[in-house]
């Protein structure tokens, strides 16, 4: 079998059809609440990243497992829209990984997921020649061991590998000591080093894993990156928010999309800050992917919210 193209990024990690339910308000314990409709699109970390890149120019492959049901052919039709390239593990009579997402009229998100564990992404489902013939590899890191051995191959092979990591999954050191940039939630780094100041958290995992750089994104709060030698900062665009699913998605999306431009980094960060709010202002995970045009219209215009800290 001919090896794959080359693509710019490689995305391995997680789908997700999210069924987005608005609300008025979040509901208390033991209540009825009424909501007035829902609307079913496609997510998920690393799928939603990678469509974010392909619509921006970039070339691009998903690898991941689907179910053989509705929700998985509505992965497959959107994938083919975009033009992704695509290395798909079908499981028969299983269920695609499902979301329930409660959207409160502050457009903050609260997630339930269900997935069958069938659809863990293993080792074994994975071929190196997907890995290798990239300029970037991200990676989510629910499935630890694949992702573990895709950052490994890409490591050997000198692409680079993007972490986008919210939870200390077991195995979970074993992959960072393979990542190159983690950009990773609020509290992780605080979580993974045992310092409870982010800045020397973000020091600390750096000098234990020997990362190019550090990062922890702060919702409304921005971007804070270490890089070796001194703190960055870009502070979060002022937008009328609807919805924040997909954020820190679109906001990877954005690093990433940066790092292959091999922009500077503050210019990289504030992209990646313009891209993430941009998409805030439309429902799903991916309702708010703009144009290029579009993002750097929003840094040119758009206010921001105060600089989020950073030490000197």
């Amino acid at each position: 079998m001919a090896e794959p193209a080359q693509v710019d990024l490689v995305g391995v990690g997680l789908n997700a059809i999210d069924t987005l339910i608005p609300l008025a308000h979040f509901p208390s314990r033991g209540s009825k609440t009424e909501y007035t409709g829902a609307s079913i699109l496609p997510g998920g970390q690393a799928a939603t990243t990678v469509i974010a890149c392909q619509t921006w120019g970039l070339s691009t492959r998903y690898v991941g497992k689907l179910g053989d049901d509705e929700a998985g052919n509505l992965h497959r039709r959107e994938f083919a829209r975009a033009g992704v390239d695509t290395r798909l593990i079908t499981v028969a009579n299983a269920a695609s990984p499902q979301s329930l997402i409660l959207v409160d009229d502050g457009g903050e998100r609260t997630v339930l997921c269900r997935r069958d564990e069938r659809l863990l992404l293993q080792p074994s489902d994975l071929d190196r020649s997907w890995i290798v013939n990239a300029r970037a590899l991200l990676i989510d890191g629910f499935e630890t061991a694949a992702a573990t051995q895709a950052a490994s191959w890409a490591r050997s092979a000198r692409v680079p590998v993007i972490a986008d990591l919210d939870e200390t999954y077991p195995g979970v050191e074993d992959l960072i000591a393979n990542v190159d940039y983690l950009v990773v939630s609020r509290d992780f780094p605080t979580r993974l080093t045992g310092e409870r100041n982010l800045e020397q958290a973000l020091c600390a995992a750096m000098k234990r894993f020997g990362c190019v750089l550090t990062a922890a994104t702060l919702g409304a709060d921005g971007v804070i990156a270490w890089d070796g030698k001194r703190f960055h900062s870009s502070a979060a665009y002022r937008v009328p928010v609807v919805d924040t699913t997909g954020a820190g998605d679109v906001f990877h999306a954005g690093f990433i999309y940066g790092l292959l431009q091999d922009w500077p980094l503050d210019r990289q960060l504030d992209f990646a800050c313009a891209a993430a709010a941009l998409n805030c202002t439309c429902a799903g995970a991916r309702g708010g992917i703009g144009n290029v045009e579009a993002i750097e219209n929003l840094m040119a215009t758009t206010p921001r919210y105060a600089v989020a800290p950073a030490a000197d």
